[in-house]
């Protein structure tokens, strides 16, 4: 049996997962924003083997929610599920970072840096990725105006060139990037189309299964089936221009 951290997993989608992984035997490390989130997880909390706590707006708490995993022990999978979808605004978050940016693009860039390398990472992205082409100048979003739905679109494009980048650098490693669909939590709303259930399952199954179609790496999944991204995603000048601007605006440099 597999443990498997999971950000994000005081609801939706990233409880889901954590839900399913707990009812098939495995072992799950939890991830809250705050202690009074983490207080919400209820009984999900003692079946687990341990709540992390920290929010990923801040690089410090970031950097604190690595070491906290890596007290625990090395995992096997990080599911990096967390994520924001429009913000009214920019933002600026302690490090002075766009609040998109921060949450989506560098906070699993910072814990894929510093916790111990596990076997297999999977990023939740979306299918607006392919509409955040374009310049990687203005990362940080500090000279333009601000456009929320290009902002997480841009997002979610930069974890698809991370787990293609992961792929590419380290190959004994299995990193792969999820589209789980509009589903229907707090984020995606009540009408959305996908329940919870089909929006957790691919995630999860890469996280941890042995079967021979989920043993693949660089790839983009949409409910179990390989789509492909958009072609930035793959473009590995894209991917390595995105690693340095992310290790500048950090600190935190890529391991080899």
């Amino acid at each position: 049996m597999a443990i498997v951290f999971i950000t994000g997993s005081t609801d939706g989608l990233g409880r889901a997962a954590a839900q399913s992984l707990l009812d098939q035997g495995h072992r799950v490390v939890l991830h809250a924003r705050s202690a009074d989130r983490a207080a919400a997880l209820g009984e999900l909390a003692s079946r687990s083997e341990g709540v992390v706590v920290g929010d990923l707006q801040s690089g410090a708490e970031t950097k604190g929610i690595a070491d906290q995993v890596n007290a625990i022990g090395r995992v096997d999978a990080v599911i990096h599920n967390a994520g924001v979808y429009t913000q009214r605004s920019r933002g600026s978050t302690p490090e002075g970072h766009a609040v998109t940016l921060a949450i989506n693009t560098i906070a699993p860039y910072m814990l894929t840096a510093l916790i111990e390398r596990p076997a297999r990472l999977v990023y939740l992205s979306s299918g607006l990725h392919r509409g955040g082409d374009g310049s990687l100048d203005d990362l940080d979003w500090t000279k333009r105006s601000w456009d929320s739905a290009k902002a997480y679109a841009e997002s979610k494009l930069h974890v698809v060139a991370l787990a293609s980048a992961l792929a590419r650098r380290w190959p004994r490693v299995l990193s792969n990037a999820v589209d789980p669909g509009w589903a229907r939590t707090k984020m995606g709303g009540a009408g959305a189309p996908v329940d919870i259930e089909t929006g957790q399952k691919t995630q999860t199954w890469l996280a941890v299964s042995d079967d021979p179609a989920a043993l693949v790496s660089g790839r983009y999944w949409h409910h179990l089936r390989q789509q492909e991204p958009a072609n930035e995603a793959t473009d590995p000048s894209f991917q390595d221009e995105l690693v340095d601007k992310l290790a500048k605006l950090t600190g935190v440099k890529l391991p080899a």
